[in-house]
């Protein structure tokens, strides 16, 4: 019997991270997103309390540099990826720990990058741990479990034709029944203006408890404020919980593009919950808010300007490996 993976605020045993490794991707932003993936490790980390952290580089150069940078919070492996966002190529474990390797294809053909493919594969069995392989796409970003089965995701991302064109809502709920153990889908619409995952779930809606989600409340001139009241009229609908905290509103790129600014790209350790700040009005409040959600745990607010403009933010570069 499968069982579902456990929720995030279950106890971890490690977290993969990604290490920024390229250049030529990153530009002017290498250096400076280094240092928020260093940042965000060491909040995970918590000083010894929290689970172990891999920073993982995709080459020699990039391991050296996250040895410096990092110091002694975290070991280093290397294993050759495209980008850093593990959270959708690194494997997903179910409740009795085995890891599940989906396939991959660059966010719908988006950005084909070598070590992508595989580079789950490769993490999982280098930690020794039992791989199943399925021969479909699906990125961890997209979905989102409370550890009863329940998983929340977007239309937008697994029912689009550039994922799995010849399956349909039927065959795609089939299927994380029976390779993930979640047998209860909660169908939100569209994700985020301008992300180019697709809408993925882990920047619209997180769980924080059992049937319990956590939806952004639209800020003032918001380019979200629609897909945010859709979520949660669906998920009321559904009769799931909803809890709101602020968004960070319009975030504007240099070239005054809405970027996908979120909030819900946070991380929930075992000691602490790191969020990512994008020096806008509401960046207290949400602090406040997921403080109030996670009594137990330090909330540690820290800039990710940098790690954004790769597409994602704390989330989508860790992959946590649940106790058994």
């Amino acid at each position: 019997m499968i069982l579902p993976p456990p929720p995030e605020w279950a106890p971890h045993d490690a977290v993969w991270i990604g290490f920024p490794s390229h250049p030529e991707l990153w530009l002017e932003d290498l250096e400076p997103a280094r240092e928020e993936v260093a940042a965000f490790v060491r909040a995970v980390h918590a000083d010894g309390r929290g689970e172990r952290v891999i920073l993982v580089a995709a080459d020699a150069e990039a391991a050296a540099a996250a040895r410096e940078i990092a110091g002694d919070v975290a070991e280093v492996v290397v294993e050759p990826f495209g980008d850093i966002w593990l959270r959708d190529t690194g494997p997903i474990l179910d409740g009795t720990g085995v890891a599940h390797d989906f396939g991959f294809n660059g966010w719908g053909g988006k950005y084909d990058l070598e070590g992508d493919d595989d580079v789950g594969l490769r993490l999982a069995r280098g930690r020794g741990l039992d791989v199943e392989d399925h021969d479909w796409i699906l990125e961890g970003g997209a979905i989102d479990g409370d550890g009863t089965g329940l998983a929340v995701t977007t239309e937008q991302c697994l029912l689009n034709p550039n994922r799995n064109p010849a399956l349909g809502r039927t065959q795609v709920e089939a299927r994380l029944a029976a390779d993930l153990g979640l047998t209860r889908i909660l169908w939100l619409g569209d994700g985020l203006l301008n992300d180019h995952t697709d809408g993925h779930v882990d920047n619209l809606a997180r769980f924080v408890g059992e049937n319990r989600l956590l939806i952004p409340e639209p800020a003032e001139n918001d380019p979200n404020w629609r897909i945010y009241q859709d979520a949660a009229d669906r998920a009321r609908a559904a009769g799931v919980e909803v809890v709101r905290m602020p968004s960070p509103g319009r975030v504007l790129d240099e070239d005054e593009q809405v970027i996908p600014a979120s909030y819900m790209n946070f991380y929930i350790g075992n000691a602490a919950v790191v969020v990512p700040l994008y020096g806008q009005p509401n960046d207290d409040a949400a602090v406040a808010a997921l403080e109030a959600l996670f009594p137990g745990r330090k909330v540690a607010g820290m800039r990710a300007d940098h790690i954004l403009t790769g597409g994602g933010s704390f989330h989508c570069i860790s992959q946590q490996i649940p106790s058994r």
